[in-house]
């Protein structure tokens, strides 16, 4: 039996590709994964180039387990991901003793390469972009619990100036329908109950159907909801310039298509957002938002924020807080600027003080903390809809789960309820989670009786 250790760095979709590579690795060689590093027979790093010092974490990383390779020179180290793909050859450079370097369209190529460093005893890499090839290539995917990711599409065409993606993961490309269609029906077969779509920019996704004609995002939705079994969808991340009617519709029509949306803007400056090659207003954000929020009323929103972007003035900052007032967002993914290599943005002059970034990013973060507390305050006394993942980490007699709504919650109920939709009425909201206790299991009574009880 050999031994598969994986660290993953970064978003979603490079959780669902370590997956996919512990899967892949299984069915060709039997490999299982453990969970140190010191036991394993190949070492991977699933790598992202998304956030700030990317390349330092991965080299560090790589540094601590250069020694296990020095013990054992059988061991094979492999680097995946968006920095494998944006290093290629220079990773090998600088970090010699890594055996295998794979992009993310080629970690279905993983077990020919481990093959051929075990018989050549020569490095492989291979980051090249070889489209839909790779979900041809890899085995149905295992369920690990009532949630699962599926990847629609990748890649991506937007060129947004600060992004790496279309040069690390390439041009978009998006999975035939019916694959979609038939790989959910097989996780909900396993008792998967949410499924994730996934793609750098998902709500792009045009899939082929069977009579030639093209699918878009809302209508994989429509049919998603059909399988049975299914009670939740959610899908990530979504560009605001994909975002059409049919999508506004969906989130209307169809009930499990869960109240909670991630769609980055990234700034409320009209001027900075021309700068970010974003091709949207302020404006026009704010306008779908709008007519997402009449047609799924009240809707939880989150976003994507760079602060201290080249140029970002004192009034640019502003009107990115009064974009954050007008939305209401309740939570965010942001960041301090830092340009990465390769992108039109860094060859920008990083104008912004550091301290200037700082002071910049906590005021938003604390705003966005604030109205965060203030929607999980408003959820006590209410029965919400939670799908039960595990055991919490609060304490071993409780289990966890999410809100449709994207909040976790903590509460006092039996093993055998992990993986079953349960209604929880909150009792109490704290910082990172709420508080609850369980009032029925599944449909136990008409939605219609709950909406008045909440």
């Amino acid at each position: 039996m050999q031994k598969l250790y994986i660290k993953t760095f970064g978003c979603q979709m490079n959780e669902y590709d370590s997956a996919r590579m512990a899967e892949v690795l299984g069915a060709s060689h039997g490999f299982v994964r453990v969970e140190a590093p010191e036991d394993a027979d190949v070492l991977l790093l699933n790598t992202c180039s998304i956030r700030e010092k990317a390349e330092d974490k991965v080299y560090t990383q790589l540094g601590f387990w250069r020694p296990l390779k020095q013990a054992r020179p059988e061991l094979i180290i492999g680097v995946g991901g968006c920095v494998a793909s944006q290093e290629g050859e220079a990773l090998r450079r600088r970090a010699p003793f890594v055996d295998v370097v794979f992009g993310p369209q080629t970690l279905h190529r993983l077990p020919d390469m481990i093959d051929a460093v075990r018989a050549s005893r020569r490095p492989q890499v291979d980051v090249s972009f070889p489209e839909i090839e790779k979900f041809d290539n890899l085995p149905a995917p295992r369920a690990e619990g009532p949630s699962a990711f599926v990847t629609i599409m990748e890649g991506c065409d937007k060129y947004c100036t600060f992004c790496v993606v279309p040069f690390t993961r390439g041009r978009e490309v998006s999975r035939p329908f019916d694959d979609v269609v038939a790989e959910v029906e097989g996780l909900a077969a396993q008792g998967v109950r949410e499924v994730t779509l996934l793609g750098q920019n998902v709500n792009a996704y045009r899939g082929e159907m069977d009579d030639g004609t093209e699918s878009d995002l809302a209508l994989l939705l429509h049919r998603l909801a059909l399988v049975p079994g299914i009670a939740r969808l959610r899908y990530t991340t979504s560009h605001p310039n994909e975002f059409g009617d049919s999508l506004i519709a969906a989130h209307r029509d169809i009930p499990q298509l869960v109240p909670h949306l991630h769609l980055p803007v990234q700034s409320g400056s009209d001027y900075i957002l021309k700068l970010m090659h974003r091709k949207h207003t302020a404006a026009e954000y704010l306008d779908k938002v709008r007519r997402l929020q009449a047609a799924r009323p009240g809707i939880s929103i989150s976003s994507d924020f760079i602060i201290g972007f080249p140029g970002e003035s004192d009034a640019d900052f502003e009107a990115t807080m009064a974009l954050i007032e007008a939305v209401q967002f309740d939570q965010s993914f942001s960041f301090k600027f830092s340009p990465r290599p390769g992108t039109p943005a860094a060859e920008l002059p990083d104008d912004v003080p550091e301290h200037v970034k700082d002071a910049r990013l906590a005021r938003l973060q604390a705003r966005i903390n604030e109205l965060a507390a203030a929607r999980s305050r408003a959820l006590v006394g209410t029965v919400q809809d939670v799908l039960v993942t595990g055991a919490s980490r609060r304490s071993a007699r409780q289990l966890t789960g999410k809100t449709a709504c994207n909040r976790s919650v903590n509460f006092d109920a039996p093993e055998r309820l992990i993986g079953q939709m349960v209604k929880v009425e909150i009792t109490e909201a704290l910082s990172n989670s709420l508080r609850g206790r369980v009032v029925l299991v599944d449909d136990d009574l008409d939605p219609a009786a709950l909406r008045r009880r909440a």
